[in-house]
């Protein structure tokens, strides 16, 4: 089963950060990096959609991403 995610942070060291975690885990890096202002927030914000390949065979919405 392959397994989406789409990771998020501030336009700083810590997004990077969590995009090299995800990567050091076995999660593969899915498309092109975007980047887009906040207007909320102020401020620039980064993102990246990340792949993984897991051997289970059943989805289940209930389970936690970032721990597969």
């Amino acid at each position: 089963m392959k397994l989406y995610r789409f990771l998020t942070g501030p336009d700083d060291s810590s997004f990077c950060h969590k995009v090299s975690f995800a990567l050091s885990k076995g999660w593969d890096l899915y498309g092109e990096p975007s980047y887009a202002f906040d207007a909320a927030s102020g401020a620039m914000r980064c993102g990246q959609a990340v792949i993984k390949n897991v051997p289970r065979l059943d989805y289940d919405p209930e389970m936690k991403l970032s721990e597969q």
